[in-house]
């Protein structure tokens, strides 16, 4: 999930076992063009103060405002830009219509057994009876979408995709912080014990042994992200001749043009077949002028959402914008 969903929860947490009055708010249902697809979270505080959002903030100042209409353990839902009028006062597309579903109340141990979901990596629905509001979890796949039905609404919740990285580089650590905020779960592997030891991202899985071995123990499926930044070929190679022949949506490895196609060379000599081959991502990334470790990270973070969201932009390899070797 989204780190602005998750510090939604948090924060609701927080005001509840404070013992302040929070409103927990999601997008149930969308048509048309919307600010927030459904699943988008909002939470509103007795006072006014606002955690997350649901729109581009029209919405946000309407729900405030009746905050005071929203009591006891039922949820309610609220619907949005039904008509032109609604359309234009609330700021939503042409056409743009969406629902929420606003809760109050919501227990703290509810709230508590999320975020303990959650924290274990786990994607997770979180099922709320419409008749009395209680909670129930259930596993979830990442390909799950939210669910209005007459008697229940389900969320998703948790990391939708995931993230092997190879190599404990300084684009790693950019790569990893960045893409935690983006809805992916990080694992990265390096055996080279002075790059472990160097390792200072909280959040980020370190898997112990090689990185092929990391690879399939991963299992990589269509939400998975494999990328190879160690520099080192024994290591990039490893992870790749695996990754290129699993499932995995995404194979990328860092490297100057000339590299990545002598990188190409070598894997050919294995069992890949040319089309394997032609999944690689390299030189990785968009071509945006990136040099430094921070640039390169933005690059190649800037094509994994392009690419989920079905975008085909100018990537490095194309414009041959040198990465570093």
């Amino acid at each position: 999930m989204q780190s602005l969903d998750l510090d939604v929860l948090e924060s609701a947490l927080a005001w509840r076992r404070a013992g302040r009055r929070a409103w927990l708010v999601t997008v149930a249902q969308t048509f048309g063009a919307s600010p927030r697809p459904p699943g988008s979270l909002l939470a509103m505080r007795d006072d006014g103060i606002l955690v997350g959002s649901v729109s581009g903030g029209c919405i946000e100042d309407d729900l405030v405002a009746r905050r005071g209409e929203f009591t006891g353990r039922v949820p309610r839902f609220v619907s949005y830009g039904v008509t032109s009028e609604e359309a234009r006062r609330f700021g939503l597309p042409c056409g743009g219509q969406l629902e929420v579903i606003v809760e109050a109340e919501v227990p703290v141990a509810d709230l508590e057994g999320l975020m303990a979901h959650i924290g274990s990596g786990r994607v997770i629905g979180r099922e709320v009876d419409l008749a009395t509001g209680t909670w129930r979890f259930a596993p979830a796949l990442p390909t799950d979408e939210c669910v209005r039905a007459a008697t229940r609404f389900t969320s998703i919740h948790g990391p939708r995709w995931r993230m092997l990285i190879i190599g404990a580089s300084e684009i790693a650590h950019y790569l990893a912080e960045m893409a935690t905020t983006v809805d992916y779960r990080v694992f990265v592997c390096d055996p080279r014990e002075e790059y472990r030891q160097a390792w200072r991202v909280p959040g980020a899985t370190f898997v112990e042994g090689m990185p092929d071995d990391a690879v399939t123990a991963l299992r990589p499926d269509g939400h998975t992200v494999v990328l190879a930044v160690s520099h080192d070929p024994k290591l990039d190679d490893m992870a790749l001749l695996e990754a290129l022949g699993s499932e995995a949506f995404y194979v990328g490895a860092v490297g100057s043009k000339q590299t990545s196609a002598e990188r190409r060379k070598r894997l050919a000599a294995f069992d890949l077949t040319a089309r394997e081959i032609a999944r690689l991502r390299g030189p990785v990334g968009l071509s945006i002028g990136s040099r430094t470790p921070p640039e390169i990270a933005v690059a190649i973070l800037a094509d994994l959402i392009a690419t989920r969201n079905g975008l085909i932009l100018e990537r490095a390899a194309e414009a041959g914008t040198r990465r570093t070797a």
